[in-house]
């Protein structure tokens, strides 16, 4: 006969379970609600949308508000922008973590202890808003492409991060049997450790492209050209600043305008957040490997 062992729940477990459940069930509530409202609002009706009707799923629902987000140009402007800044911005980002986390990796790179504390010294102390400012008037990058791009072209954390996973994850052993068959540092990056550390890369890559895509301060700070708003200035300026009048000019009504003003607010949204919602599936598998790297193995 097979036996259990399976350990009977008290009463004060069971409580505690059920509390829990819960919890996480309100928590989930609270933060799933108002995305689902967005996209409802999104599809709903002007009329509907502004009347209240508008709860938990679409109300006359149509893509009345989609239609003029499509066909403004500004909005593709920025929308064609912040794909360059994220695309371009990424993958320097990407290379340049790399070309840093390996070497502080390897434990025979001279200097290493040294190099790591001035990286982490940076993520403590910084020189602030308007020197970081002074230095992009004085490198000739002030309304560039390259102002959103350089300067952020490499986060400490995610070098740290990345490093944590060169060592735990590439044994020395791989190194020293690498260099007998006469393999080259730059060749063991390239051939050995990068295919070994696609989760990690993965991850890094999402992180990267989610904070180039969401960013628009310092667009604020060094662009002054309309032509190279990222899709977020737009985005804040409708959102914050009530500034729709301008795609929904061809409408003459002023309540029906400032209906579908309301309703633009939401549809942009939707349509800001589409490149991430179909770029987050195929990085999904790596996700939880990559952020548990430096934690507890048992």
């Amino acid at each position: 006969m097979r036996e259990t062992a399976l350990m009977k729940e008290s009463g004060g477990d069971r409580l505690f379970t059920a509390f829990i459940c819960c919890l996480a069930g309100i928590i989930l509530l609270l933060v799933l609600y108002p995305l689902v409202y967005i996209v409802s609002a999104s599809f709903s009706s002007p009329t509907a949308l502004m009347s209240g009707k508008v709860w938990l799923f679409p109300v006359e629902p149509g893509l009345a508000g989609y239609r003029v987000v499509i066909e403004h140009k500004e909005v593709w402007t920025g929308y064609s922008n912040s794909l360059f800044y994220t695309v371009v911005g990424t993958a320097l980002n990407v290379i340049i973590t790399i070309a840093a986390a390996y070497p502080l990796s390897r434990k025979d790179l001279d200097g290493r202890k040294f190099i790591l504390l001035l990286f982490t010294f940076t993520m403590i102390f910084s020189g602030g808003m308007i020197p970081t400012y002074l230095l992009v008037k004085k490198l000739g990058l002030l309304n560039t492409r390259w102002a959103l791009l350089i300067p952020n072209a490499m986060n400490v954390f995610h070098v740290i991060v990345m490093m944590s996973f060169f060592r735990s994850s590439i044994p020395d052993e791989l190194l020293e049997s690498a260099m007998m068959d006469g393999c080259s540092n730059f060749r063991f990056l390239w051939s050995i450790v990068l295919p070994l550390s696609g989760s990690i890369i993965a991850v890094t890559t999402l992180f990267y492209a989610v904070e180039h895509w969401n960013s628009f301060f310092e667009a604020l700070l060094y662009l002054s050209d309309k032509k190279m708003y990222p899709l977020q200035i737009f985005l804040r300026e409708i959102l914050l600043l009530n500034t729709a009048d301008d795609l929904t000019s061809n409408i003459a009504d002023q309540n029906q305008r400032l209906y579908l003003n309301e309703l633009l607010k939401y549809s942009l949204i939707i349509f800001a957040c589409l490149p991430l919602l179909v770029m987050y599936p195929f990085v999904q598998k790596h996700f939880v490997k990559g952020v548990m790297i430096g934690s507890i193995k048992g």
